[in-house]
């Protein structure tokens, strides 16, 4: 049977996460996502992912200072990043650079310990390459900061603020995982040649690359930056709705409800209501824009995906446009490597038939 895209086919059963579309669920090893991030670091949750159990003092303290170890980029790769062109996009110069990784004391590492290294690495490469294309100095990771905190630093050389950290890490830990998407399926792909995992990585940040998958939410920071003020809300919305335009931010191939994970994000704009001005913004917007789209799209149901809130966060923390999509996959890594080490623990090698149809 021929099904384009192996939209709807089934080859994969994992123990890792589920969507259900229909309902707007997502949930890992079972749990609602929103009560198994609720409380719990970075740090934690990437540990539910990759053990499907929740760490004890000791086993997170020794995960924390795993992460904190694999910070100190290998000289070779620091070399490469500045012989890189700096023109170079973030998501090639990640892909290049994760490429490099292997090492032989990388290698003599357990898979589960590499994916630990690989998920503390990616930002370290992330950032430095940042810099470097924006013509400024290296930052030296932190060790007295934690997953999020140290990214932060790294990309700006200023001590983030707790409603920046609290806002970015409850968006990493909602983007770790999402089902059988397209970059963590290249992912096991690759990991079922019984290739290894730093490939398997790069197979997925080449598939993430991708605007139709890995596409970031510049859409929704330009709307922000349109509306500016409460007061254009409407203005701006009903201007786009009479020319036919896309309102970004809202609808999801998978969800037929609101999709979760932008649920969860809004109850923690709404905790950060009078910290900062975007989130103010956004959280207002969107209820203008719901309003809006009911009365100009009657039974269309158009609810915020993830990308509404998380413009909201990334203008707030003023990322860098450019740094969208390499932020989504340092938090997907965690997702990838789960999913490769669960795929070498029952592995067949996929390998789909085609069919001909040329003359």
């Amino acid at each position: 049977m021929f099904q384009q895209g192996l939209k709807g086919v089934v080859a994969v059963q994992t123990a890792i996460a589920s969507v259900d579309g229909d309902r707007g669920e997502l949930r890992y090893r079972g749990q609602l996502v929103g009560d198994v991030i609720q409380g719990k670091s970075f740090d934690e949750t990437a540990y539910f992912l990759w053990y499907g159990q929740w760490p004890d003092a000791e086993q997170l303290t020794n995960l924390q200072q795993q992460l904190i170890s694999y910070r100190e980029l290998p000289a070779h790769i620091v070399e490469i990043a500045q012989l890189l062109p700096k023109e170079t996009p973030l998501m090639d110069a990640m892909r290049t650079l994760v490429s490099a990784y292997t090492h032989a004391e990388f290698q003599a590492t357990s898979p589960a310990e590499q994916a630990i290294a690989l998920t503390a690495a990616l930002p370290v490469m992330t950032a430095a390459f940042y810099r470097l294309q924006i013509g400024q100095e290296l930052i030296s990771p932190r060790d007295d900061f934690g997953h999020t905190e140290n990214y932060l630093w790294m990309i700006n050389g200023q001590e983030p603020t707790r409603v920046q950290t609290e806002a970015l890490e409850t968006y990493l830990k909602l983007t770790m995982e999402h089902g059988m998407n397209a970059s963590t399926f290249a992912a096991r792909v690759t990991i079922s040649t019984e290739s290894d995992l730093v490939s398997a990585v790069v197979s997925a940040i080449g598939t993430m690359k991708g605007p139709l998958h890995g596409g970031a939410p510049s859409g929704v920071i330009d709307l922000l930056d349109k509306m500016k003020t409460e007061d254009r809300i409407d203005a701006v919305i009903t201007e786009k709705l009479d020319r036919g335009e896309k309102i970004m931010g809202f609808g999801h191939r998978v969800y037929r409800t609101e999709d979760p994970r932008s649920v969860i994000l809004r109850h923690k704009c709404f905790e950060l209501q009078g910290e900062d001005p975007w989130i103010d913004l956004a959280t207002v917007a969107e209820k203008h824009i719901v309003n809006l789209l009911n009365e100009r799209k009657p039974g269309r149901a158009l609810y915020t995906n993830v990308e509404f809130y998380a413009a909201a966060i990334m203008r707030s923390i003023a990322m860098p446009t450019q740094l969208f999509t390499p932020t989504f996959s340092i938090a997907r890594i965690v997702g990838w490597t789960a999913h490769a080490l669960e795929q070498q623990d029952n592995n067949v090698i996929f390998r789909p038939q085609s069919e001909y149809i040329g003359s």
